[in-house]
Formats: C-alpha cells, structure tokens, sequence
C-alpha cells in the first residue's frame, strides 16, 4: 500500500510539473511597458510620429512649431496613457488566447486615442458639437500606427519568451546531467558500508533521500543558504564513509541575498573529494571558502592533491564543464569558473553576481 501511495504521488507531482511548464512556456503577451528604458522609448517614438504628422501636414518650408507642440502633446498622453492601461493588464493577457489579448489591447488603444483626441478638440476650440472629422482622423491614424506597434511588441515578446524557454529547457538538462552522476558516487558510498556498518548504511540513505529531496526541488536558481545546506548533508554522507581522513572546514560570509544555481557548488566539494582526498591514505581538508566581493560572490573550493599530473588532470571533468555552460546560461559573461592547479593542491574558483539579473 505504501509502495502504491509513493507512485501515485509521483505521478502527481509530475503532472504538476507538466502543467506549471505549460503555463510558464506561454509567457506574457506584451513586454513590461513601464519601465523606464520602455517609456524612454515610447516618448521617443511618440515625438518622432509627432514630427512626421507635422511634415505631412504643413511640408518642410511652411514648418509649424505650433502644430508639433500640439500634436506632440496629444500622442505623448495617448502614448503613455495606453502604456500605463496595458501594464495591468499584463497577467490578465497572460491567462488569455493571444487573439482576444491583443483584439482587447487594440480596442484600448482606440478607445484612449478617442477621448484624448475629444478632451483635445474641446480645449483647442470649446464647442458643444462634436468635431466628427478630426475625431475620425485621429481614430484612423491610431488604428494603423496602434496595429504597428502592438504586433511589433507582441513579436518581441514572443521572441523573448521562446528564448527563454530554450535557456530554462538548456539549464534543466544541463543540471540532469549531474544529478545521474551525483546518485551513482553516492550509492557507490552507501554500498561501500553494507557490509561492515548496515547503520550506518541505513542513516546513509535517510540523508541521501534528504538530499535530493533539496536538490530536486528547485531546478533553477535557489538561495545560497539552501545550497550550503545540501552540501552539508553530503559531506556528512562521505564523512561516514571516509571517517576521520576526510575534514572540511567552512569559510562563509552571510549574504542572504545571494542566489545561486542548483547543484553549483556540490559537485566542487564531491570533486575535491573524490579525487582529492579519497586517493591520499592521510586524507587532507578541503576547504571551501564563500566571500562577498563587491556585487560578486566568491566561492573557492581548494584540497590537497598527491602529485602534480594528478591536479593537472582533474579540470577537464564533466562537472566542472557543466558548471561552466550553466554559469554561462544564467549570468553570461558575469559568470566565470577558473582552476589552480599546483603541485601540492587543486582550487576552483566560481564568481557571479550575488544578485542575479533580473527578467522583465
């Protein structure tokens, strides 16, 4: 009954999974138009519509200063108007068909245009009539030019989304690559002590479930706290299985702002090791070591080797490659992983920025 109660949670959890990613694929409709490069742009767009209605209409040589300070004004509060309306609105797009998002963001537009061109007539010339002809104008000028600019934004989202769609598909496989070969070291230390210690084994695999129960539960990026914690659990796990040959000391400045990949700095540890201190019959320590630099955080992971070529050798792992392509994924050129091998030890060095980059 047990067993049949795991499975069905599983099952479970994995269509939540399935669900929660169809959701995020979909992504928003319109990009984030209130932020301050965005309404930069949008008053630069606006003024350059305004110069060239006024070139339309009044030609180069009879220039009218006085008619692009009134059609200036009129489409910069259109502009920025229909800006500050869509922003709002931005989640409710999301959880609608693309088609109804963008019918209801057009008529928007239209509807602003509107009462912005009326407000506009009756401040120039007050008059109980309406001026049907302008009002008709200024609605056909922003049916073509709101078209325009609403599918060019709606592409530059979905592009946008589909970009990071790929880079959350190419970290998550990134990341499957290690948990395989973390589980087959691990299990390897739990069959290790089978025989001799079948406690110490069974305590072994409480701590392994523990594990990856952290590990697994965030695949993107998680507080650095989490991911000292996980390594904790996992120098505890080779401690029992190396005993006293194996010492770790911590160096960790408090940066509770600081986030960081899943499963970025367990493999260092495991590394250092596994072909650090597992090979020595002395053992060694490895000492890990997180700093505050600036706005980086600086995480060196260094341990003893036996001989030269041995620490010449341990770089071209696939741990540490797989560190670097996900670095590279999620902070670009800020991300960087570099290694020291020297006659006597091995350091890993991993810098990136304590606060990642945000995603509008």
């Amino acid at each position: 009954m047990e067993k049949w109660r795991i499975i069905n949670k599983a099952r479970i959890h994995r269509g939540d999974s399935i669900s929660s990613g169809g959701r995020n694929f979909k992504g928003d409709f319109l990009p984030n138009l209130c932020t301050v490069q965005a309404v930069f742009h949008l008053i630069l767009v606006g003024e350059l519509l305004a110069i060239a209605l006024t070139v339309a209409l009044s030609g180069v040589l009879d220039f009218s200063w006085n008619r692009l300070g009134v059609l200036s004004m009129l489409i910069q509060w259109i502009v920025l108007a229909s800006a500050a309306c869509l922003c709002p609105l931005r989640p409710w797009f999301r959880r609608r068909h693309p088609m109804v998002a963008g019918l209801v963001s057009y008529v928007l537009v239209l509807c602003i245009t509107m009462l912005f061109s009326y407000v506009g007539t009756f401040l120039q010339a007050p008059s109980p009539e309406v001026n049907w002809d302008q009002l008709l104008t200024n609605l056909m000028l922003a049916a073509v030019f709101a078209g325009i600019v609403l599918r060019y934004f709606y592409l530059q989202q979905q592009l946008r989304n589909q970009q990071q769609a790929e880079l959350t598909a190419r970290i998550q496989a990134l990341q499957a690559r290690i948990r395989p070969h973390f589980l087959f070291n691990s299990m390897n230390s739990i069959a290790s002590l089978i025989d001799f210690d079948p406690a110490a084994a069974e305590k072994m695999v409480v701590d392994l479930s523990e594990l990856f129960r952290a590990s697994l539960s965030d695949p993107g990026l998680i507080p650095l706290e989490r991911e000292l914690e996980l390594c904790r659990r996992f120098v505890a796990i080779e401690q029992m299985r190396i005993g006293e040959r194996l010492q770790v000391s911590w160096d960790v400045d408090a940066m509770p702002e600081a986030m960081v990949p899943s499963l970025l700095l367990q493999p260092l540890i495991e590394n250092a090791i596994y072909h650090g201190i597992q090979p020595l019959l002395e053992g060694g320590t490895v000492a890990v070591a997180v700093k505050a630099a600036g706005t980086q955080c600086q995480i060196r992971v260094r341990n003893p080797v036996g001989d030269k070529r041995q620490a010449s050798n341990r770089g071209n792992g696939l741990a540490l490659d797989n560190i670097r392509h996900r670095l590279d994924a999620h902070y670009g050129a800020k991300g960087s992983l570099t290694v020291d091998a020297g006659a006597t030890h091995y350091e890993v060095t991993v810098i990136f920025p304590r606060v990642p980059p945000a995603v509008t």
